[in-house]
């Protein structure tokens, strides 16, 4: 499936309903007074969160979408149908934007969340509104209210707990699929991922979800590779695991770049909670391992060693991000 996290769409949610004009008619009753009545309201737009959805790539296919017209009044003092409100289904962790002043309209974190992002015309009056002891047959009556219409821009940003970066081939996806159900496309080379993948593993009384996002390198601040577009998909999560090939000869200019390009993005990643996975150990003696580790520590990072394609270490690093995940929430 092609994964979509930006989308434009107009919206309009409905006009309300026309009043009527009408007199009462019945036998025996020769003088019946007005009983127009009114219109019924439109329908609003409705945005809402949806927990089974991961991607805004429906909106790829549709981009225009009207909320139901209020129905005109009827005599005998009838207030017309009001519209159906029309609900559109975002996946959670979306925002929703008016697109012509920016203005955040809401942002949705929960399943089933609802926003309404466009009101509805109000229904218009009936001429029984207008009777009065001087005026006695009105023909007076006020056409339904007209819905709001906006363009809206969607912005998706994953919600998840934990967020894996790291350099191409440093072995991310891998340890996705060892840490959770979630199977990423594996390969030995660079950019296996080109889009983020999400998965998911249960403590025994805690859930964490964990995004994986494309491989970054060096110079993506400025749009090479994949360039940081998909960082975005880890500004919400709690904690960052870095995953740093240990078997490469440049593990510390690997961090380096990783630190570099994340500043460049935004400060406030390298504020999050971070565990430095130091991956591919089986690659490796274990003194160069151990060397890399203290390297890492002596800058004040927690790391763990692990070897995501044996099985090394995935053990403690499940232990340990249940914990550093409940810390942070609190």
């Amino acid at each position: 499936m092609k994964f979509v996290d930006e989308a434009t769409l107009f919206v309009k949610a409905g006009n309300g309903g026309r009043g009527c004009v009408s007199f009462r008619r019945e036998k025996f009753i020769p003088k019946g007074g007005p009983d127009g009545g009114d219109g019924g309201k439109g329908g609003d737009v409705i945005i809402v969160g949806n927990k089974s959805l991961v991607s805004l790539l429906d909106f790829k296919y549709k981009r225009i979408y009207k909320a139901e017209n209020g129905r005109n009044g009827g005599g005998g003092n009838k207030t017309g149908r009001s519209g159906s409100d029309l609900l559109i289904k975002v996946p959670v962790g979306t925002l929703v934007y008016d697109a012509d002043c920016g203005e955040l309209l809401a942002d949705i974190v929960e399943d089933q969340q609802c926003a309404i992002v466009a009101f509805a015309g109000g229904g218009g009056k009936g001429n029984s509104h207008f009777v009065s002891p001087t005026h006695k047959v009105p023909y007076e009556y006020t056409e339904g209210g007209e819905g709001k219409e906006r363009r809206l821009f969607l912005e998706l940003k994953l919600m998840a707990d934990v967020g894996i970066t790291g350099l191409p081939n440093a072995g991310k996806s891998t340890l996705l699929s060892k840490l959770t159900a979630a199977r990423p496309e594996v390969g030995d080379y660079p950019f296996t991922t080109l889009t983020p993948s999400l998965g998911v593993f249960n403590d025994e009384d805690q859930t964490v979800v964990i995004a994986d996002i494309p491989g970054i390198i060096e110079g993506a601040s400025s749009g090479k590779g994949l360039g940081l577009k998909f960082m975005r998909h880890v500004e919400r999560t709690r904690t960052l695991l870095w995953v740093i090939d240990v078997s490469s000869p440049s593990a510390p200019a690997d961090y380096e770049t990783l630190y570099r390009e994340l500043a460049a993005y935004k400060e406030e990643i390298l504020r999050k909670d971070r565990i430095i996975v130091l991956n591919k150990t089986d690659l490796v003696d274990r003194q160069k391992v151990n060397n890399a580790e203290a390297y890492f520590r002596r800058k004040g990072e927690t790391v763990v060693q692990v070897s995501a394609l044996t099985g090394e270490g995935l053990v403690e690093l499940r232990e340990l991000l249940p914990h550093r995940c409940g810390e942070m929430a609190k």
